[in-house]
């Protein structure tokens, strides 16, 4: 399965199962009135939101290139991915919020063994999505499937926080059950600071980190016909990079020869490093 199918099916079936898991927390907290429970299904309406943005943005990422996007749509996997960030600080400050009020207005929720099933099955559900998406992520290394990946564990771990709220609350310390509400929230919160912060690195064109950059020189240095590499830059596209270099040989080089050498370190580059898409050198006879 490429990665453009692997992603897809990533979204769908987080899409399905997030729906179902939202129907049901909704149902359960409007019959409770469990704050941490409300909290948990709004939490999975964003995780609907979040997959339907991972299904558009591999769509318009997958796309080749053309006359108007040289360089293809890679970089539409971090515009969606920023925006699932964004959305996630949003509902993550609702939440919060709510879960404040619920705390000083000593608000109440009405016990029932349902509630206990509700989580079990959300823990289950999410633990099973998270190792899934860990499975699809080491093969392609796609940030919305990152995104989907991080969502699904904090889920699991948010969930659990659901539940002991509800079962604190079944012996009176109703108080937990918005303490639990603004900890899922800040967790909410920091997940979705993180991804954001990620994707902004990429759409602001941020460097190949230097010990990335340094192994591609030691390769190109191997060459003992490369007296050294100059103005080494490299340019996002996606999950990829363009790397653009200068490399200075012996100026009794024939023309021809260099550039077969410098054809030949480009071919090396991209076959060796999976991060580099495409590599452009100036050769610079010395």
């Amino acid at each position: 399965m490429n990665r453009y199918e692997s992603t897809k099916k990533v979204s769908f079936i987080g899409l399905i199962c997030n729906f179902f898991l939202m129907l049901l927390k909704l149902i359960f907290a409007t019959i409770s009135h469990s704050e941490a429970l409300f909290a948990d299904a709004i939490n999975s309406t964003g995780d609907i939101f979040s997959s339907l943005m991972t299904y558009i943005g591999n769509r318009i990422s997958s796309a080749p290139s053309d006359e108007d996007h040289n360089f293809g749509h890679g970089k539409a996997e971090y515009i969606f991915s920023l925006l699932i960030g964004i959305f996630m600080i949003f509902v993550a400050s609702k939440i919060l919020i709510d879960s404040l009020v619920s705390i000083f207005s000593h608000q109440k929720f009405i016990f029932s063994y349902y509630l206990i099933l509700v989580c079990l099955i959300t823990i289950i559900t999410k633990i099973c999505l998270y190792f899934y998406c860990q499975k699809e992520y080491a093969k392609h290394h796609n940030i919305l499937v990152k995104a989907c990946l991080k969502d699904h564990r904090n889920d699991s771990i948010l969930s659990v926080c659901t539940l002991i709220s509800i079962i604190l609350g079944s012996f009176g310390y109703y108080i937990f059950d918005g303490i639990f509400g603004s900890i899922i929230s800040l967790y909410i919160m920091i997940t979705g600071i993180g991804l954001f912060l990620e994707s902004y690195k990429i759409l602001m064109d941020v460097s190949l980190d230097s010990e990335y950059k340094g192994k591609i020189i030691k390769y190109i240095l191997d060459n003992k016909n490369i007296l050294n590499v100059t103005d080494f830059y490299t340019v996002a596209t996606g999950y990829k990079y363009i790397a653009i270099l200068t490399i200075n040989v012996d100026g009794n080089m024939s023309t021809f020869k260099s550039h077969a050498l410098a054809d030949s370190i480009e071919k090396g580059i991209t076959k060796n490093y999976s991060k580099i898409s495409k590599v452009i050198i100036h050769v610079n006879p010395k």
